[in-house]
């Protein structure tokens, strides 16, 4: 028979933020935002364990919890806002990412208060199914501000766990709006917040449940005898294990995020009258103590019953009733019986047997509209502890995204969704970290170049200054793509710099002055020499009289060589003029130590480029060093420049984040006597926002060095992390010099490279795992391959840029 549902609806209305129900039940209901997924300790699972149990321990008899978790499946559209037009990476990274499927999470908690006296609801007794409904006991205003100081009560154990946050539901959540449907709306038509408000039929048949389109079914844990013999409040994740590490998820995990389908699981735990829940347990013992003479049944289930007595007394357990159900749904009717196997599948995962409602669906169906928890059958309903209670409770989230404004797009690891990090800002407002030093460590072929060009192109899109020494020509690709100055040496071509050459509009300041005598003091003196006070005064005079004569001589181009001529000639004779003697200043001896990098001569390139000049305002600038890292005449001069130049940015570029990242050339450096330097950048460049990044992938590098150990671990409190389950027998080395969690550690060696997984840990506080995945641009762009680094940059000059030489080879399908 055909029934309107505003004539049976349980829902009497909405007052003071709470749900009335036209039994006389209150409900008030929150809004919990839980753990991220693949990011809890042990530890942590079970605080959460207590907290919950310590929540419900407060709740008043004739109450009920019920917390629902919805899980809808969802297809991923990148953000686009207006005014920001993206570059090809990014344009072709959306088109990738496009429609990839997910699953969305939303977790509602309702507490329900139901009036003393109010008749208790089975499957042949529900509001479903009665003609008219009349609340026995009018409310009264102390009874609601009792229940609300409950309900700040329980929000309060929760949050104080640090881990799960509420936010109380206000009445125009919980109701629909003219176009917008509210929370009952929403579970009453299985709508969600995005859709228009849409009136659909319910239609419940001895075998078939159908709300609109949509076909369901309902599958419960209501009987004790179908719960697995033990439970807890975690559980291995065999994935992610490893023989020496067990990866741990919520018990419960399987029938939440990692049940891939439409679905809300829905969990009860009934608070009665405790006293009297004993008293009646007690009777049915005495009773089995009867009747066990004549069957081993009834012996069994006396010294059952006597065994839960025992423990509630001695452990001062408290006895609740609990109930658990998946509502699944598909519009594809041909669906259900894949959502079938999925569902028996995931409690099989927790060795339990789940069952498919027929004739008890719409009652539970109904028991499940926020606020008419009351309404759940007792006879759906089992007897335990709130112990064993909430280990079946859903305690696991999403990942979280922060503003892709300023993070970085990863993705998670369920779904390779994609998910945005802020490894710099939000860390810092937030205390959980102090600087933004970056360590980023994995073996060779483990994704650490892949990834550091992602976060360095991400950075650059945002407006950063980047400055990369690298030594493998791992960023060419990427910086040819973005236009920025690429440094290296080439027989044919060798590296060329001009620290002398000022931009139109820059003044000749202390600090160039001082970079530039650093710079000829280094070319000049060996490193046990002296250099007086006399000597200095004289370079920084002639340094002054050359910028002087070029303000006066415009058609002068300022480099290394105009520089050299100016002192054989001009500053000669101011020397003469001052009668400075050559034991205060040598400078025929200074001259004929710098001739080689004079014109015609050995190193005449070095210091006289005419092209790539303005270093302060390029924005992406790599310097790579492989083929002078043992050239002990060049190496120590382009270090020098490229400290002279970051320096520079970091003094000059007010307001602008400045990235200096070295890959593995951090060992050349050191030994070249820029330890210092390296110690510096990660102690001082972060209060000019300055972000410094070390790149390495050997092992003992991190255990052995002291520089790595004392300048850069220390004071890199953003750790990123490729796989190292080859170390997994000489971990606990690295664990103590990184200074990592026995959590840390496990989340740490279930990265699989395979799975293109980076580990981030952020201030020693907060760790996960990520996806690096890459659409095909980025990978032909950041590629550090041989063979396809070759055929790329064959392909760029060919078509005559980065951007249309990648474009060919995928229209190739140079990838599949």
């Amino acid at each position: 028979m055909e029934k309107w549902l505003a004539d049976i609806m349980p829902v009497l209305g909405i007052e003071h933020n709470c749900i009335l129900s036209k039994q006389g039940d209150i409900t008030i209901g929150f809004k919990a935002t839980l753990p991220e997924i693949f990011t809890l300790s042990d530890e942590e699972y079970e605080n959460i364990h207590q907290a919950w149990i310590k929540a419900i321990k407060v709740l008043p008899k004739h109450s009920t919890l019920c917390k629902q978790d919805w899980f809808l499946t969802k297809n991923y559209e990148a953000e686009n806002k207006p005014g920001k037009e993206k570059g090809f990476l990014e344009k072709s990274a959306d088109k990738h990412f496009k429609g990839r499927p997910y699953l969305d999470h939303s977790c509602y908690i309702y507490l329900t208060k139901k009036p003393h006296g109010r008749k208790l609801s089975s499957s042949m007794f529900s509001n479903l199914i009665r003609s008219s409904i009349v609340p026995e006991q009018a409310l009264n205003t102390s009874m609601l501000t009792d229940f609300e100081n409950v309900a700040g009560q329980f929000r309060q154990i929760l949050e104080d766990t640090g881990l799960i946050k509420l936010a109380r539901l206000g009445g125009d959540q919980l109701a629909s709006s003219e176009k917008t449907p509210g929370l009952i709306e929403n579970y009453c038509f299985l709508a969600t917040d995005d859709d228009p408000l849409l009136i659909k039929d319910l239609q419940f048949d001895k075998d078939s449940m159908r709300i609109g389109g949509q076909h369901c079914q309902l599958y419960t844990l209501a009987d004790a005898v179908d719960l697995p013999a033990l439970c807890g409040s975690r559980i291995n994740y065999d994935k992610y294990s490893t023989d020496k590490t067990k990866f741990s998820i919520g018990f419960a995990g399987s029938l939440g995020l990692l049940l891939h389908c439409n679905h809300i699981y829905t969990q009860y735990i009934v608070v009665d009258d405790a006293a009297k829940t004993l008293q009646k347990l007690e009777r049915k013992r005495l009773r089995l103590q009867s009747l066990s003479a004549y069957s081993r049944e009834n012996l069994i289930s006396r010294d059952a019953t006597n065994d839960f007595l025992n423990e509630a007394i001695s452990e001062q357990r408290l006895p609740v009733k609990a109930h658990f159900n998946i509502l699944a749904w598909s519009e594809d009717k041909n669906e259900l019986k894949n959502i079938r196997n999925q569902v028996t599948t995931a409690m099989a995962r927790i060795d339990a047997v789940a069952k498919l409602e027929t004739s008890g669906a719409p009652q539970l169906f109904w028991a499940g509209i926020p606020g008419n928890a009351s309404d759940l059958p007792f006879n759906e309903c089992f007897d335990t502890f709130a112990e064993q209670a909430t280990c079946f409770l859903n305690i696991e989230s999403n990942y979280r995204s922060d503003p892709s404004e300023t993070g970085i797009r990863f993705c998670d690891r369920l779904s390779g969704k994609p998910v945005y990090i802020d490894l710099f800002d939000l860390p810092r407002k937030r205390s959980i970290t102090s600087n933004m030093g970056v360590l980023c460590c994995g073996s060779s072929g483990g994704g650490k170049s892949m990834t550091l060009n992602h976060i360095l192109n991400t950075l650059y899109i945002q407006g950063s200054h980047c400055v990369i020494v690298d030594i493998g020509g791992s960023y060419r690709g990427l910086c040819e793509l973005v236009q920025g100055y690429y440094f290296t040496y080439t027989e044919s071509d060798p590296i060329s710099f001009n620290p002398f050459y000022l931009p139109k509009g820059q003044d000749f300041d202390t600090e160039k002055k001082e970079s530039l005598k650093a710079l000829l003091v280094s070319l000049w003196k060996q490193e046990n020499d002296s250099f007086n006070r006399s000597e200095y005064v004289a370079l920084s005079n002639a340094l002054a009289g050359f910028y002087a004569k070029l303000k006066r001589e415009q058609s002068i181009f300022p480099c290394f060589n105009s520089f050299y001529e100016y002192l054989q000639t001009d500053f000669k004779e101011v020397l003469k003029e001052h009668r400075v003697k050559d034991t205060h200043f040598d400078v025929d001896n200074f001259l004929y130590v710098l001739r080689p990098y004079y014109r015609d001569n050995e190193f005449d390139y070095l210091l006289n480029a005419t092209e790539n000049l303005n270093l302060l305002e390029q924005p992406f600038i790599v310097v790579e060093l492989d083929n002078i890292k043992g050239n002990p005449i060049l190496f120590p001069v382009v270090t020098l420049i490229i400290m002279e130049m970051f320096i520079s940015k970091m003094r000059k570029l007010a307001g602008t984040r400045k990235v200096l990242a070295i890959d593995e050339a951090w060992a050349a450096i050191a030994k070249s006597g820029m330890a210092e330097f390296l110690k510096y950048a990660f102690k001082t460049i972060r209060k000019f926002n300055g972000v410094p990044i070390v790149i390495t992938q050997e092992l003992d590098d991190l255990i052995s060095s002291p520089i790595i150990k004392d300048a850069i671990i220390n004071n890199a409190d953003i750790k990123i992390m490729m796989d190292m389950r080859k170390f997994l027998h000489k971990f606990d080395k690295l664990q103590a010099a990184l200074g990592m969690s026995e959590k840390a550690k496990t989340q740490l060696l279930s990265v699989n490279k395979d799975e293109r997984e980076i580990y981030i840990e952020l201030g020693g506080q907060i760790s996960r795992v990520f996806k690096n995945e890459l659409c095909k641009e980025e990978y032909l762009a950041y590629t550090t391959e041989g063979k396809e680094r070759v055929k790329v940059l064959e392909a760029a000059e060919e078509c005559g840029s980065m951007e249309a030489g990648i474009t060919k080879l995928i229209a190739e399908n140079y990838l599949n």
